[in-house]
């Protein structure tokens, strides 16, 4: 084995024709030479990079303390997805392949230097990697599934569906589905089109929720101001999209798959944009403070705009205006940031982001706006 190659014994299984998988054993100081962590994040432009959760220190020294005892014992093996350079030669003799598997010889390649990037990117394992690299068992062996893409969809299919197990944080699967084109699950197909659309309110320059929303990738320093949780907003606009009595639901076009989504960016600005109109002083300050940027703020202020939405025109230049109007309608019965919410019993700050609650203020929101509009016509 030269410096920029490494070379082991594999196995080859063919399950699809284009993506040959392999199983082998590398050394933990491997692991670190050839394969790096794709953390979430985005870039200057804000499109989604990577797909892996943040270092979770704890669980990696557990994990460190165990592989640096005489006795270690580590079956729990890593999934890399590793570069098209990768070489593999089968052995010779009819021996070599069962039917199922061929043996060989795979040939990895390695950065000339600390600058250059490594090969293989982790699938699933990163926490198990990062113990590896730092353990003092440089020579320990590792278990190794590799599939051979530098599809970064592909990847990001993969790493949803290995960590089934151990449920992933919500915000991080939500933020990741919009990238991965192929079907993944119903439940979690139903949650791309609402996710894709919490991208776009977040970055949107004419959103009021623009860099308001903390998403899996929101880097450290910007987290102070996220103050609302992606997967409430997330939750509020699959309902609509998915109820038949959703405003949104009539975007869909349930005959040929397609979507408005331009008309759907344009209703939900124009409605948010009103709420902030109407209630400034509650506007992107934090939950503790403010009940509206609460999952139960978002979430049943979701379900007023089913109700609002259906009568405004969005094409008039006035359509802000007009749903301003409407919802100033139940401004005066509500208490997101202090007092009492007079006909619930309830303080603003004792309503929590739970079904209940939600139920409770979506409805007496509902009943406010439509006996206010029912007095005044």
């Amino acid at each position: 084995m030269s410096d920029d190659v490494i070379e082991r014994r594999a196995l080859r299984i063919l399950q699809r024709a284009d993506v040959p998988l392999y199983l082998f054993a590398l050394a933990a100081e491997d692991i670190d030479r050839i394969a790096d962590v794709a953390r979430i994040s985005r870039d200057e432009f804000g499109k989604l990079i990577g797909y892996q959760r943040p270092e979770k220190k704890q669980h990696v020294n557990q994990i460190l303390d165990y592989l640096d005892t005489d006795g270690a014992l580590f079956p729990n093996g890593l999934i890399l997805a590793l570069p098209t350079s990768v070489h593999f030669a089968s052995s010779r003799g009819p021996g070599a392949s069962d039917g199922l598997s061929t043996a060989g010889t795979l040939k990895i390649p390695c950065p000339a230097s600390d600058k250059e990037p490594r090969p293989a990117w982790i699938v699933d394992g990163q926490q198990r990697s990062l113990a590896l690299a730092r353990t003092r068992n440089t020579r320990f062996p590792v278990p190794v599934a590799g599939f051979v893409t530098e599809d970064l969809n592909m990847q990001r299919e993969q790493f949803l569906r290995v960590n089934t197990v151990q449920p992933l944080p919500t915000n991080l699967v939500t933020e990741l589905l919009p990238e991965v084109p192929t079907p993944i699950s119903p439940r979690m197909s139903a949650r791309r089109l609402p996710s894709a659309l919490v991208d776009m309110l977040n970055q949107d320059a004419a959103s009021p929720f623009q860099g308001l929303i903390r998403r899996a990738s929101t880097e450290v320093d910007k987290k102070a101001g996220a103050v609302i949780t992606d997967n409430s907003l997330v939750v509020a606009i699959e309902e609509s999209l998915n109820s038949p009595s959703g405003v949104l639901f009539p975007y869909r076009n349930l005959a040929d798959g397609t979507t408005d989504t331009a008309g759907i960016r344009h209703l939900l600005l124009t409605y948010w944009t009103a709420v902030q109109r109407v209630f400034p002083e509650a506007w992107g300050r934090p939950s503790t403070q403010s009940r509206l940027m609460h999952g139960i703020g978002i979430r049943s202020m979701g379900r007023l705009m089913d109700r609002i939405m259906v009568s405004i025109d969005l094409a008039a230049p006035t359509a802000v205006d007009d749903v301003t109007h409407e919802l100033e309608r139940i401004a005066p019965l509500c208490h997101w940031t202090k007092g009492t919410w007079e006909d619930l019993r309830v303080d603003w700050n004792v309503l929590q982001n739970t079904p209940r609650h939600i139920s409770t203020l979506s409805n007496y929101l509902l009943r406010a706006y439509v006996q206010a509009r029912t007095s005044t016509s």
